[in-house]
């Protein structure tokens, strides 16, 4: 289940998206974020399955790669069909007791389920085709503007990036512990819910120390280094749109424009 985490994750291949710009791809993840809460009907997640479909081809990063990921998530997908289907009212299709399945709860729990896999498809094929540094650099030029009104951009898009950049170092971390202390006769599968919950106290106070002292090597490091953010600060590779840039663009408010439209329309 560790391993099958793939946000946070940068898969290098030599791809139209592995090419792209960081602040298009920053971009066009957002708009097909605001296009999947935009479809409300199967039609629309038909078109937006296409366009996400067209987007894996493009990147090169093996299916298999990108939709294990989603193992990660899948109790909170099984939890949040279940709720919306027996707790949504509507026309009652079956009943046992206080419990009742509804037309309106099947549909809402699809439409739900859809979103939450859409959305964490593509969050992973744009982290899967950018680096941490890119994504930094993508983040802090989109939020330039808001340095007028002094909001640190540099410090917030860099942590961010090390966020990210920290969630397979972390997980890979967790592996080795995990498997350290099932060497020591740990138990993380059998027991009841509290039963679990108290196995994982082994597991996580390690990882929390880890966590820190990893922290505390990053920051002496860059201190070490004598960095500083903020203003006059260069880049080792300045970002410049290219022709590709302004295509992606095009198609990204383009689909955006049909997800509107479908709303409008109701289909």
């Amino acid at each position: 289940m560790i391993r099958d985490i793939t946000i946070g994750q940068y898969y290098p291949a030599d791809s139209v998206l592995h090419r792209l710009d960081p602040r298009t791809k920053l971009v066009g993840t957002i708009l097909f974020i605001v296009s999947v809460f935009l479809f409300h009907t199967f039609p629309g997640y038909a078109v937006a399955t296409v366009f996400l479909a067209a987007m894996i081809a493009l990147s090169k990063v093996p299916p298999k790669f990108i939709f294990k990921g989603l193992k990660a998530i899948l109790v909170l997908l099984l939890f949040t069909m279940v709720f919306n289907v027996l707790l949504t009212p509507g026309e009652v299709l079956w009943r046992w007791g206080i419990l009742k399945v509804t037309r309106e709860g099947l549909s809402l729990a699809g439409r739900m389920a859809i979103r939450l896999t859409y959305l964490v498809i593509g969050s992973s094929i744009m982290t899967l085709t950018t680096t941490p540094n890119q994504l930094t650099d993508g983040m802090e030029r989109l939020l330039r503007p808001l340095n007028r009104i002094h909001v640190p951009v540099h410090e917030i898009a860099m942590m961010m990036s090390i966020a990210l950049r920290f969630i397979p170092i972390l997980l890979e971390e967790t592996d080795k512990i995990m498997k350290a202390q099932i060497a020591r006769g740990a138990d993380f599968e059998n027991g009841n819910l509290i039963q679990k919950a108290k196995n994982m106290i082994p597991l996580l106070v390690p990882l929390f120390i880890s966590a820190f002292r990893r922290a505390n090597d990053l920051a002496m490091a860059m201190e070490a280094r004598c960095y500083h953010g903020g203003d006059h600060r260069t880049q080792m590779k300045p970002l410049k749109y290219v022709g590709r840039d302004y295509a992606a663009y095009l198609i990204a408010w383009s689909y955006l424009a049909v997800a509107i439209l479908f709303r409008i329309i109701g289909i």
